[in-house]
């Protein structure tokens, strides 16, 4: 009598198919994992990047307010604040100086950028007025002609500024009242304490001469939009004269932002006797410049104005636009292959590759967006770059 059931050939064909079915599952399922992983990861990295972009072209946006005298744009600025924030150092004629301007970009290469944006709050824009007496550096007070400046209330944040010279330098002070003095003149005072925080502790630095000088108001010292955005250790920080406890050491914005990189649009055009403000000027013996053009992408300062000094005031005030890119990494890694080298990434992002405007020639820059003190290689990561161009407000009209 013959038995039933399987023999030997045909188990081994039965065990086959079920390698070989387990085998595609497994793929499948490492296949979908992988995907997942690059879909998530993908997905981080946009709302990251989105985030920080937005964060910095609204700050771009606003930079500039109550600054576009070419009495402040550029000048070399005495700044003090004693809740520790720093003002952007750049180079002039081979010296460091604190500029004041629109935006400042200290440019570190290949690594992670500080872009700085400076603007006022002052509902009069660009209020000023004129130094009546000669202020002797250690004073407690300076004098206005005015007796009642429009729009200077105790508090507010005034910029001294000469007229120009070589050399000048213009200095921050905050207004903590008001006196009668010389001349009749109204004589604003510089107290120091919490209440007056960028008043320096002995009086301004910098002597200024009787109608040589002019004082700009930037308005409420609690909304001063002075802004410093820089990358450390994969997040996006902000430090800010108006964001309480951010002053010295930042605060964070977003994660997973590995690089910030900022270009200066510059208008270059050699025009005699620059006026960017719109047609209608020629009366009053100027050439004017029919607004600003952006001619050249630079990340570092240019000899925009053609005086033969890089960094100048004129350079300052020829900045139409700033270029802005960040880059931002997946949340979490891909798995190495079989080798143990990863590829998810295998060159390192490039940003500003494309020319903007189409006759600008663009100035591509090939970022480095490994993270210090990550035991992940960069290359498990996968990024995202994103871009902006920002024109800088009022930039082109001048009183």
């Amino acid at each position: 009598m013959r038995r039933h059931g399987f023999s030997i050939v045909e188990l081994m064909v039965s065990i086959v198919i079920g390698l070989l079915a387990i085998t595609f599952a497994t793929r499948l399922v490492i296949g979908g994992e992988k995907a997942k992983d690059a879909a998530v990861g993908g997905s981080d990295a946009m709302q990251n990047g989105m985030l920080a972009l937005y964060s910095l072209s609204n700050d771009a946006g606003d930079a500039g307010w109550g600054l576009n005298d070419p009495m402040l744009a550029g000048c070399n600025t005495e700044f003090s604040d004693s809740r520790g924030f720093r003002m952007a150092v750049a180079q002039r004629a081979g010296l460091d100086i604190t500029p004041l301007a629109p935006v400042v970009i200290e440019s570190r290469g290949a690594a992670p950028d500080l872009v700085t944006f400076y603007s006022g709050t002052s509902q009069t824009g660009i209020g000023s007025v004129k130094l009546a007496a000669n202020y002797t550096p250690g004073e407690s007070s300076i004098a206005v002609d005015s007796n009642s400046p429009y729009d200077f209330n105790v508090g507010d944040v005034l910029v001294v500024a000469p007229l120009a010279a070589a050399g000048a330098r213009c200095t921050v002070m905050q207004m903590s009242g008001t006196g009668s003095g010389q001349s009749s003149a109204n004589r604003l005072t510089i107290a120091t304490g919490d209440q007056f925080r960028f008043n320096p502790q002995a009086g301004l630095g910098v002597p200024y001469e009787l109608n040589m000088a002019y004082l700009y108001n930037l308005g409420s010292a609690d909304r001063l939009h002075f802004h410093t955005w820089s990358v450390s250790a994969g997040v996006l920080l902000l430090r800010a004269t108006d964001m309480p406890g951010s002053e010295a050491n930042g605060a964070s914005v977003s994660d997973n932002i590995v690089s910030l990189k900022a270009q200066y649009g510059f208008d270059n055009r050699t025009v005699p006797n620059y006026n960017p403000n719109t047609p209608g000027n020629s009366s009053w013996g100027e050439t004017t410049a029919s607004g600003m053009r952006i001619g050249a992408w630079s990340a570092t300062m240019i000899d925009a104005d053609g005086d033969g000094l890089v960094g100048g005031a004129g350079d300052y005030q020829r900045v139409g636009a700033v270029r802005l890119a960040v880059v931002a990494r997946s949340k979490s890694t891909e798995r190495p292959g079989a080798n143990g080298a990863c590829t998810a990434t295998t060159v390192l992002p490039t940003v500003f590759a494309q020319a903007a405007p189409a006759s600008v020639a663009a100035v591509p820059m090939q970022v480095n967006v490994a993270v210090a003190g990550d035991p992940v290689d960069w290359k498990c990561y996968r990024y995202r770059v994103f871009e902006t161009i920002v024109p800088i407000r009022n930039a082109q009209w001048r009183p």
